[in-house]
């Protein structure tokens, strides 16, 4: 098993994050993502950035949570890898204070780690703007969420992008749209996602086809097999969940890595870059299977997996009422926000119809949460 012939040579983007280069030459740049793990603690976040350090790892990364700012009060019950829940209580629960993501920060920087967090709309990013992050991720939600890019480009630092639930159009149309520094995260967005589903080879497609550097952002349970080979094919950035304890509540505990596999992980990717491609390959072959590693290395086609084609549009970004809007509602960004819809509220246009419809009056009543289409305008 070779590389693929169309693998791009080494990049050499004039992008760093902290100390570090990021580029195809240089070690991956190791994200922890705590997320919300921390379940709105103090105490709890910081121990899970410990575990983070402790782990080997460069970053301490955390999602930045306020729910009006992702979904609708009627999106309902979800069904997470740890049950059914309502999503938007469980996200305002999860609000906190400006000043508890600066003592967040500055915790991570005193263990020397690199902060790292996600904003979900404007409140959120102006949050991190006062905290002058010098980086920021964006998830594959928003990736699409044009004014959230607009606001955060203005920043002029780099801007780690996720690309789960996206055509090769959609990552194409927001690089085009950003001036800042950009990386791009391949991702498959299931919790958790098949292994076979992760088409690794993709990496050196995406870094080669847009010029900039390319990681993965892993959802599978498994820590050697996804990180180990998307260092081998390059990757600049690896992504990976870490929880203290996987029987917790957090939403993503259930697919996390505890410390002693984050660990591991880690451990598996050094190698890897020092083994090169092909020792990498043969080493995972004797470890798992030939079949299983061809598969997770994949076609190297940009396509929606097959666990992923259930949430395009329903996760990604769009357009929804925010109230009950009678016939003859004239639309305004107080009436209608960009939201993801989950899979109880039907989804509404793509947010780069937003400036088309604002001030359009409404042809039919739409209902609180329900997405606004070309139907209720025309």
């Amino acid at each position: 098993m070779t590389l693929p012939a169309s693998t791009p040579k080494p990049i050499e983007p004039d992008i760093t994050i902290g100390s570090k280069r990021i580029s195809r030459s240089d070690p991956a740049f190791i994200v922890a993502e705590i997320g919300t793990a921390h379940g709105g603690d103090e105490e709890k976040a910081k121990e899970l950035i410990d575990a983070a350090a402790e782990g080997w790892a460069d970053c301490a990364k955390f999602q930045l949570v306020f729910a009006d700012e992702i979904i609708h009060p009627e999106t309902g019950k979800v069904d997470l890898p740890g049950g059914s829940i309502d999503l938007y209580k469980s996200f305002k629960a999860l609000e906190r204070s400006e000043q508890f993501y600066r003592n967040l920060k500055e915790y991570t920087e005193s263990k020397g780690l690199f902060f790292l967090c996600t904003p979900f709309g404007r409140r959120s990013a102006a949050i991190l703007q006062n905290l002058k992050v010098e980086a920021v991720k964006i998830a594959s939600p928003e990736l699409n969420h044009y004014p959230l890019l607009e606001q955060v480009n203005r920043w002029a630092v780099p801007i780690i992008l996720s690309s789960g639930v996206s055509t090769l159009s959609d990552i194409e149309a927001t690089l085009s749209y950003l001036t800042s520094p950009a990386l791009l995260l391949h991702c498959v967005t299931s919790y958790p996602a098949p292994p076979e589903e992760y088409n690794l080879n993709i990496i050196p497609l995406l870094s080669r086809l847009f010029g900039i550097p390319t990681g993965v952002s892993d959802h599978s349970r498994d820590p050697i097999l996804v990180p180990s080979l998307a260092a081998a094919l390059g990757a600049g950035i690896i992504e990976k969940h870490i929880t203290l304890d996987n029987s917790g509540t957090g939403l993503d505990d259930k697919v996390a890595l505890n410390p002693r596999k984050f660990k591991t992980m880690v451990q598996g990717i050094r190698g890897a870059e020092a083994d090169g491609f092909e020792e990498t390959v043969r080493k995972l072959i004797a470890r798992y299977s030939t079949d299983l590693v061809e598969a997770v290395l994949g076609t190297g086609r940009k396509d929606l997996s097959e666990s992923e084609k259930q949430n395009y549009r329903t996760t990604n970004r769009s357009i929804h009422a925010l109230t009950d809007l009678p016939a003859g509602t004239i639309l305004t960004d107080q009436n209608v926000a960009l939201l993801r819809s989950e899979k109880n509220l039907p989804p509404g246009l793509f947010p780069k119809y937003l400036p088309l419809i604002l001030g359009k009056a409404l042809k039919r009543p739409v209902f609180s949460g329900k997405g606004i289409v070309w139907e209720d305008i025309l």
